[in-house]
């Protein structure tokens, strides 16, 4: 399943947020953790596996000095991140062209029709136009999520059959829906009382519901997708390395909240990450993790992600996407008006507390939320770069040669995720939330503070 979509502008904004809030589900192909391609087992980067103490297969170490990849290997990696740039942008245009063919065919117009006929309560109307007018843009868009599991699949991304992709994204379609409905009660209810002020009310409404969908994803929704158990059942060893990382950074998560995933029925793919806040803050390691990394590898990974947390990204994340929504939907207020009376005569739309103006709604704030996409890249960026630093940071000491170990972790990372060895610069600058693997493994091998009797900058 990819990331859950909520109201377009809603889920662009929780988009920006799930590198560092949503380790749930698996990562695009060019995302922090190793995402879900299959390691090619004939390449000679591909370590021979060694047994752990916990009896799990994991590949040996190998030295690492750069990021490298046999030719075909190279050539496959570079060609999916050319399908993975032209497919934002083909993603981006389909969108529109979605929205714009909604409009053009006046869905919304008899949804709510339907819904005013149906009830006069606002909640009820809201109940009944918001199913078929999302279920209908989660139809439109299907193609494109077709498209891009087809390709999972070719590049030995995805071995989750088509029954069970097709339940999953039922599932995300239907709590989409029912998240929608609130959402949708609650904007046009706030643009009937304030038609001035309806887009700074509506942001201050959405900031919780941010925060309270971050809590709850890893109790309630992670879950629905996949299976967990607890880590110190599946690998005491890797539990126990992983208590002493969280120990040396100073956070609170006991092994009771330590949990193993099963992946591998549905992806090839790696990843360990840090998720939830409060009371539901956790450490999760796919069972195609523990097969593929080694234990100082995962503790590497899990570290970064701790370093989302330390080195307080959650907040600093929220606050950022805040002021985007804040910008996006300022925007969205300046021109709603301008589109409405150009256009809404040929939508069947007259006012925007008119429920049916939502899709021309949705229209701007996709538009404006892809022009702001370079930003927030930009930042996701400089968080990631900052955690992978922490996590250099938080292991030395505690394994050997950290660095290598690093530089080893993303060298799998990228052979599984195919990571593009020389991507392309737009790409990197519109699209990549990440830096690129190759700098990555550059970055570890040469950050040595401690060589002269330095430290770190954020462990001391």
């Amino acid at each position: 399943m990819t990331k859950l979509r909520l109201l377009f502008s809603l889920f662009l904004f929780l988009s920006c947020l799930a590198p560092l809030c949503d380790g749930g589900q698996p990562a695009s192909a060019r995302g922090l953790h190793a995402s879900t391609f299959r390691q090619d087992p004939s390449s000679p980067t591909a370590a021979a596996p060694v047994q752990s103490e916990s009896g799990s297969v994991q590949p040996a170490e190998k030295n690492v000095t750069a990021y490298t990849l046999p030719p075909a290997l190279y050539r496959k990696a570079h060609l999916l991140g050319q399908i993975g740039f032209w497919g934002d942008l083909v993603g981006f245009l389909y969108s529109v062209i979605v929205l714009w063919v909604v409009l053009k065919w006046r869905l919304a117009p008899k949804f709510r029709d339907w819904a005013e006929k149906s009830a006069s309560h606002r909640f009820l109307q809201a109940a009944i136009f918001s199913p078929p007018l999302l279920l209908a843009l989660a139809i439109l868009n299907a193609p494109m999520d077709l498209a891009r599991e087809w390709i999972l699949r070719k590049f030995g991304i995805s071995v989750q059959g088509w029954a069970s992709w097709s339940w999953d994204w039922t599932k995300a379609a239907l709590l989409s829906t029912l998240l929608g409905i609130f959402l949708i009660w609650i904007l046009y209810g706030v643009i009937r009382r304030s038609p001035r002020r309806w887009w700074f009310y509506f942001w201050l409404v959405s900031l919780p519901i941010v925060v309270f969908l971050v809590f709850l994803q890893p109790l309630a929704v992670d879950p629905l997708f996949h299976k967990f158990e607890p880590l110190e059942q599946k690998d005491p060893a890797l539990t126990a390395a992983l208590e002493k990382m969280v120990q040396r950074a100073g956070q609170n998560i006991p092994p009771g909240r330590m949990f193993w995933m099963g992946a591998a029925e549905k992806t090839t793919g790696l990843n360990a990450y840090v998720t939830g806040i409060g009371a539901s803050k956790r450490i999760v390691v796919w069972d195609t993790t523990i097969a593929k990394m080694s234990t100082p590898q995962i503790v590497f990974v899990a570290g970064h992600e701790m370093g989302h947390y330390v080195l307080h990204h959650i907040p600093k994340g929220l606050a950022f996407a805040a002021a985007g929504l804040f910008i996006l939907f300022y925007l969205g207020f300046r021109c709603i008006g301008w589109l409405l009376d150009r256009w809404g005569n040929a939508w069947g739309v007259q006012r925007l507390d008119d429920l049916a103006s939502l899709p021309a709604l949705l229209l701007l704030l996709t538009i404006f939320s892809f022009a702001g996409t370079p930003v927030g890249s930009a930042f996701s960026r400089h968080l990631e770069h900052q955690a992978d630093q922490y996590g250099l940071e938080v292991t030395h000491g505690l394994t050997p040669d950290s660095s290598q170990v690093a530089a080893q972790s993303f060298q799998i990372l990228g052979e599984v995720d195919l990571a593009d060895p020389d991507p392309n610069p737009v790409d990197v600058f519109l699209f990549y939330d990440h830096p690129s693997i190759p700098a990555r493994i550059r970055f570890c091998l040469s950050y040595h503070p401690w060589a002269h009797g330095g430290q770190g900058e954020f462990v001391h």
